[in-house]
This record gives C-alpha cells, sequence and structure tokens, in this order.
C-alpha cells in the first residue's frame, strides 16, 4: 500500500480561507493518506485569553498543566473536528483522533534533563495495525498532537513528531511518503524572501545551515524529524507551501526536499 502522511501547520490553520483552501487541494490528492495537525498558533492565542502564557524553547512548548488543559481542548476539539467537519463535506471520510483513541499513538512523559517540558510526550508505540485497518476501510484519520502515556494521561506532542513516527512505522510495511505543509515556499534561506528557497537539504548542509543560524526555532524539529524519518525508511520526505502539495505529488520541483546523504550532482 501506498501511504501519504500529510503534516499541516498551525500557520495554515489559524486562517479559514487558507486552511479551507488547502483540505481542497488534500481531499484531492491521491491514494491513501493520513492528516496530522497541531495548532500551536491558536493554543498561544485562546491561551493568552486565559491568562495561559506560551514558554517556547528551541520551538518547542513548554506544556505545565494549564497549557495541556488548553492545548487539548483546541487541538483535540476545536481544531480537529472543525478539520473533520470540512472533510466530511468535501466528500472525504474522515475520522478525528488523538493519540488515546484507539490506542493510536502511546507516549511516555519526557525526563527531565537540562530543561524541565512538562506534560510533553515522547513518542513510544503506534497502533500500526489499526491504522491500517482504517485505511483499508477507507477512513481518512485526521490525528492531533495529544498521545496518551496508557495511564490515563494526556501528553502534548509535537506535530512534527507524530507525522515523522507515523510514516516510519507504516513505512516497515508500505511505502511511505511524509509531507509537511506549512506558510512557506519551503525551506528558506531568508525567512522574508520567499524565493530563497533550499530546494534540497542533506546532513551536512543541515549542519552548516545550523551552525551559521540559518535555521532555527520551529524549524529544527521539522527537520530533525524528517531526517529520522529517512533513516528509518520513509521513501520521499518534502517541505513546502500548503498550496503546492499537489505539485509535490507530482514530483514538480515545489520545495524543500530532504536527503539522507550527499546529493551527488554527476
Amino acid at each position: 500500500m501506498k501511504i501519504s502522511v500529510i503534516k499541516i501547520g498551525g500557520n495554515v490553520i489559524d486562517y479559514p480561507e487558507k486552511l479551507d483552501e488547502f483540505l481542497k487541494i488534500f481531499a484531492k490528492f491521491p491514494g491513501h493518506k493520513i492528516l496530522v495537525h497541531g495548532g500551536g498558533i491558536m493554543a498561544s492565542r485562546f491561551g493568552e485569553s486565559l491568562g495561559v502564557m506560551p514558554e517556547m524553547v528551541d520551538g518547542r512548548r513548554i506544556t505545565d498543566k494549564d497549557t495541556l488543559d488548553v492545548v487539548t481542548m483546541v487541538y483535540a476539539g476545536l481544531i480537529n473536528k472543525n478539520i473533520v467537519a470540512k472533510l466530511q463535506a468535501l466528500q472525504v471520510n474522515a475520522i478525528g483522533m488523538t493519540g488515546a483513541d484507539g490506542n493510536i499513538i502511546r507516549s511516555n512523559k519526557r525526563s527531565i534533563k537540562e530543561i524541565d517540558y512538562g506534560f510533553v510526550g515522547d513518542i513510544q508505540e503506534i497502533n500500526v495495525k489499526l491504522i491500517d485497518h482504517l485505511l483499508a476501510g477507507e477512513l481518512l484519520p485526521v490525528v492531533s498532537a495529544i498521545t496518551h502515556d496508557g495511564k490515563g494521561q494526556l501528553l502534548n506532542t509535537n506535530a512534527d513528531s507524530i507525522a515523522s513516527a507515523l510514516a516510519t512505522s507504516l513505512a516497515v510495511e508500505h511505502q511511505v511518503n511524509l509531507y509537511f505543509c506549512f506558510n512557506k515556499s519551503g525551506v528558506l534561506i531568508d525567512e522574508k524572501n520567499e524565493n530563497s528557497i533550499i530546494p534540497l537539504i542533506n546532513q551536512d548542509i543541515y549542519k552548516e545551515l545550523k551552525r551559521e543560524k540559518v535555521i532555527h526555532s520551529g524549524m529544527i524539529p521539522k527537520l530533525d524529524n524528517a531526517f529520522e524519518a529517512l533513516q528509518k525508511g520513509v521513501n520521499y520526505v518534502w517541505i513546502g507551501k500548503a498550496e503546492n502539495l499537489q505539485l509535490a505529488a507530482k514530483g514538480k520541483l515545489s520545495g524543500t526536499i530532504i536527503e539522507q546523504h550527499r546529493y551527488d550532482l554527476y
């Protein structure tokens, strides 16, 4: 089975027109597919309105108990069900899920080292059998960035990490492509210049870009997850603008392709 795991970022989710445009494209995307979403921008806004101020370290959210309540309400409730309803209107039989639903994603609370991330989950196990069953039944999973520890505790989990873990787990028996869709044309040299796309990044290029601080903040976990996915058997990883998803599916250069090893031009 060929499967596409597609992650959509908060910079698209937060704007109704952009989300509607993306979902129309996504609905026509060929083959079996899974949609993964976070919604950090909306969660931060709702949290601030409740007096729960966001705290980020290297693009990752510190999640205390109040923050966990906010992100659960926003990710698993408001955003997830809104997306599912919109997909149903597009004749896509979607089913909204957290990691706790069907025990689809089990995580462990991240251990405290230099930083205490709070109620943040590091993924331990994916229920591939259930995902296969859903896809075979023509159901499209829409997975929010909330997992659980199997002991009754929900955990906030990076949506890029979820997309990567789903892709790598499914890649054991399937051909899997992984797409990270957000509001930029790809990985950019200059965040303010949409034409400064880096068309291909391998490990050596990535190390240099981090050293020069061209890549920082939220792009770091995204690329870390991309390389991990390739290491574990995922066929293809793409990062780009949400509206260019169909072009990426057709193999047209429209974003950034992630390569595991040095790219050989000759």
